[in-house]
């Protein structure tokens, strides 16, 4: 079964398709179909990823999975949210996971209260029309660190400080981070719905 990503990050990309990889499904990103990115106008994670979802199914003809995730600090009221792609712009970098990073630290230099988690919703479709999506959360909480640790992941990984593993999700090996990030969490669960709502459907 093929099934559009709609997203063209990379790093999203390999998670996913090493996490759907049980299910036989052919993760395709929405790129290599020519088809562009989807507006994000909505404020929570769940009604963006719906809209790229619909977005990818409509132009492709296939089953869509989207994914909106960001980083929700306690300190700034949940922020950056929706916008954390788009973080570093707000204080004149360009957008970019390490200037994300950097203005991130900046931000919370004087701060002791570090709380902070990050949040993956997927959502996924049988077609553009789907009146039933797949609707998939998963939450990891942590601490932001005074600086930069490790070399995997991407994103805000090597600043979010896992209290339960004593080090940042950069840290981590690879597999340990996927099983246990807020993505992989999303990930397993949607799994769980697409074996019970899409695959016995068909008799798989």
């Amino acid at each position: 079964m093929k099934i559009v990503l709609a997203s063209n990050n990379q790093g999203k990309l390999a998670e996913l398709r090493a996490m759907l990889a049980p299910l036989g499904m052919e993760l395709i990103a929405q790129g290599e179909l020519g088809i562009s990115e989807a507006a994000e106008p909505f404020h929570t994670f769940v009604e963006n990823a719906l809209a790229k979802a619909r977005h990818a199914a409509t132009h492709s003809g296939l089953p869509a999975l989207a994914d909106d995730a960001g980083l929700c600090v306690d300190a700034f009221g949940g922020l950056p949210g929706v916008d954390t792609a788009y973080y570093a712009t707000q204080f004149g970098y360009e957008k970019g996971d390490d200037n994300n990073v950097r203005a991130l630290l900046e931000q919370m230099k004087e701060l002791s209260n570090r709380r902070a988690a990050l949040v993956s919703t997927l959502v996924a479709v049988r077609s553009a029309q789907d009146p039933e999506p797949l609707i998939a959360v998963g939450r990891v909480s942590g601490e932001i660190s005074r600086e930069p640790m490790g070399s995997n992941g991407f994103g805000f990984d090597p600043v979010m400080y896992i209290p339960r593993f004593g080090m940042t999700f950069a840290q981590l090996p690879v597999e340990v981070k996927n099983a246990n990030s807020h993505r992989g969490r999303a990930a397993r669960a949607m799994v769980q719905l697409m074996r019970e709502r899409w695959l016995n459907e068909v008799g798989i």
